[in-house]
């Protein structure tokens, strides 16, 4: 298969590094890969290893992770080892709706996007104008943001869906919202919320029981990286330890 007008590619380099164009963009200069005309891109094939000013780079079409690794960061994110405890933990599969508050710089957005799809959607709650711009920004330098509506409005101050599937929340205060949860979503719908300090679990919990809530319960990931090396393997030195804690919950009709 080859490259064609219009295409989504990822540029990927011997480092790691990569970048995501796509075959209709004007020339540009893109950081770490120099200035990039990605019309001449057309008609390599994919899979193919080229030189493109100063390095070797592989064509390839984006993966997930692809597009989440090409954001741009303005804030503290929420990386693949959380996000994927989210999606299984809220059930969130292809034609879910899912109601975010605090978009930050898209970077859970991204994931929730794509495994939503067409059919599903994502409206996320962010009450700054700075990020929500940002995010806009970056979800459409990905390929993205094509089921995502960000409302510029706080969502401590009340959610306007209904029957949604699952509310996530990346806010400092996410206890203030679980009324609101409750209200917006339907029976059986999950309640999630990313806190990085122990004491906004706590009243988070605390307020969760004030409700028809069950499987309450909060987790945190840690990851380590194994090292495969000629003579054998052994795990990183370096540890992706503390990001946040993820609680979540379900609703109900009555406990």
């Amino acid at each position: 298969m080859k490259v064609a007008e219009g295409d989504e590619i990822v540029l990927l380099d011997e480092n790691g590094k990569r970048c995501l164009v796509n075959t209709s963009w004007n020339k540009r200069k893109i950081k770490g890969f120099g200035i990039i005309d990605p019309k001449n891109l057309i008609g390599f094939e994919y899979g193919r290893k080229i030189r493109l000013n100063q390095k070797e780079v592989w064509i390839l079409k984006p993966s997930s992770y692809d597009r989440w690794k090409s954001l741009k960061r303005k804030a503290q994110i929420i990386l693949p080892k959380d996000s994927a405890h989210i999606v299984i933990n809220c059930s969130i599969v292809p034609g879910s709706i899912v109601v975010e508050g605090g978009i930050g710089s898209g970077s859970l957005t991204c994931v929730l996007s794509q495994i939503v799809g067409r059919e599903g959607k994502i409206i996320s709650y962010e009450k700054r104008k700075d990020f929500r711009r940002f995010a806009e920004e970056n979800l459409r330098n990905v390929g993205l943001g094509y089921n995502v509506e960000i409302k510029e409005k706080d969502i401590t101050k009340g959610i306007d869906e209904k029957d949604v599937d699952a509310v996530i929340l990346d806010i400092p205060n996410p206890w203030e919202v679980v009324e609101h949860a409750y209200n917006s979503l339907k029976i059986g719908g999950c309640f999630c919320s990313y806190s990085p300090l122990i004491s906004q679990v706590e009243k988070t919990v605390k307020k969760l029981r004030e409700y028809p809530f069950v499987e309450i319960r909060t987790i945190e990931t840690l990851q380590r990286e194994i090292v495969v090396l000629e003579r054998g393997a052994r795990p990183s030195f370096d540890m992706l330890g503390h990001t946040g804690y993820l609680t979540f919950a379900r609703k109900v009709l009555e406990v």
